[in-house]
């Protein structure tokens, strides 16, 4: 079976580029050229029977990921299927599941099953969860494991899968030599360099990626280019480690094209506001225009409780330089495992970066919106502007709660509303000769 790369190099147009050219209100040739050239991609397995495609790149609206997942600490899935409901009803594009507790496998064919939008997994989580259970300890994984963790979440259904190929020993020594603050924070990337520097190898995901792209072409699964050394902390943003697995990740990128299939590519993480822009254009120039999806990044390490925030500002800067792809981050980052109302908050949180960026890239429609609010407000038109809102319920509550019924202006002006006093006056016919 060809993935939507081939077809689209074949100058086939899928039901899947159709779709995607629909909803972003362009013509479904150029989501076709794009696609072939890899600057688009279009996630979506061929075995998620319930999946409404959706296009992440060049071009397109910047699109946004919820993470979602059991926990040792909650292995629940009830409440995971909750906020997968959650984070669809806010808007979310994509949601991961990021699952480590028990049952991981029937974790995530749930919510494959029910889910109408992109999924991504992490699949070292269960091949280094499975490896306790078998062997009793992380650092007596095998290579089998990890290629067996990963073909079966591909046939499973899972859309887009990250996996840390680009940890090498090259790239841990370099950051041994320069020196981390917080060193490695990424789980799946901790895994990996613990499982290497144990066992004084080469990370068996770079040296079996071709076998890894055999099983994602099988499936027309998006490999997700993991930054398993992204940086944690301000201090070691944009640092050697970090670059030196970018320019990999770029090697990768051009291994996976050649094959068929589909790529995107992971960044950073904590990164200081004046660097971002930097980092989403050396990442797009060594990747070669390659889909960048960022988790962020975070523009300051101090805000626990308020992470999604800091996330949100820098996402808006991040995509308007270039990146596609934001994960969220909720106000529980750094702190707990996310509620439903955290999961709510931090989609709603990225759409506001996403939506603020994509009125810079000039996206269909995205000033339109912003127009339409704008005239609402005008005429004190309260249902267009709960309509038009981006989070409309938590908009109403707070319209409902402070005024009282019928009320033309709002509650913070009252009889001095601004809009409604010059409105007044300027409708009136004006004496010239006053």
């Amino acid at each position: 079976m060809a993935t939507q790369l081939e077809l689209a190099r074949q100058g086939k147009i899928t039901e899947a580029m159709e779709i995607v050219a629909k909803q972003e209100k362009m013509d479904v040739n150029l989501i076709r050229e794009r696609v072939a050239e890899g600057t688009i991609t279009i996630c979506a397995n061929v075995n998620h029977t319930s999946l409404i495609p959706r296009g992440v790149g060049k071009g397109l609206s910047t699109k946004v990921n919820a993470n979602i997942g059991t926990s040792s600490a909650y292995p629940d899935i009830e409440p995971e299927l909750i906020k997968l409901q959650a984070a669809i009803d806010a808007g979310a594009d994509a949601v991961m599941d990021l699952s480590t507790g028990d049952n991981i496998d029937m974790s995530r064919r749930a919510i494959i099953e029910k889910s109408t939008v992109m999924v991504g997994t992490v699949p070292i989580y269960q091949a280094t969860v499975d490896a306790i259970k078998k062997h009793g300890a992380v650092v007596d994984m095998t290579a089998d494991d990890l290629l067996h963790a990963i073909a079966v979440q591909a046939k499973d259904g899972a859309d887009f899968m990250t996996i840390h190929c680009g940890v090498t020993r090259e790239v841990i020594q370099r950051m041994r030599k320069q020196g981390r603050i917080a060193d490695v924070v990424s789980r799946g990337g901790s895994f990996i360099t613990g499982w290497m520097l144990h066992n004084q190898k080469e990370n068996p995901l770079y040296e079996r990626y071709d076998d890894i792209l055999d099983i994602c072409r099988q499936y027309d699964v998006t490999i997700s280019l993991g930054d398993g050394l992204r940086p944690g902390c301000l201090a070691d943003a944009t640092d050697r480690a970090q670059i030196q697995e970018l320019i990999i990740l770029g090697e990768l990128v051009d291994r996976a094209w050649a094959k068929g299939v589909q790529v995107l590519v992971e960044g950073p993480g904590h990164v200081p506001f004046d660097q971002i822009a930097a980092n989403m254009k050396l990442q797009k120039q060594l990747c070669k225009g390659a889909p960048f999806y960022v988790l962020g990044p975070l523009v300051t390490d101090v805000a626990p409780g308020y992470d999604h925030i800091t996330s949100a500002i820098g996402g808006t800067l991040a995509a308007a330089n270039g990146a596609d792809f934001l994960c969220y981050v909720t106000p529980a980052e750094h702190l707990a495992l996310p509620t439903i109302e955290d999961v709510h908050e931090g989609v709603i949180a990225s759409r506001i970066a996403a939506h603020a960026a994509d009125i810079v890239k000039g996206i269909p429609g995205a000033k339109d919106w912003d127009l339409k609010m704008a005239k609402a407000r005008k005429a004190l038109d309260w249902q267009e502007q709960l309509k038009l809102a981006i989070d409309p319920k938590k908009a109403e509550r707070y319209r409902n709660a402070r005024n009282t019924p019928n009320t033309e202006a709002c509650s913070m002006c009252g009889d001095y509303c601004a809009m409604k006093i010059v409105g007044e006056y300027l409708n009136k016919p004006m004496d010239l000769c006053d």
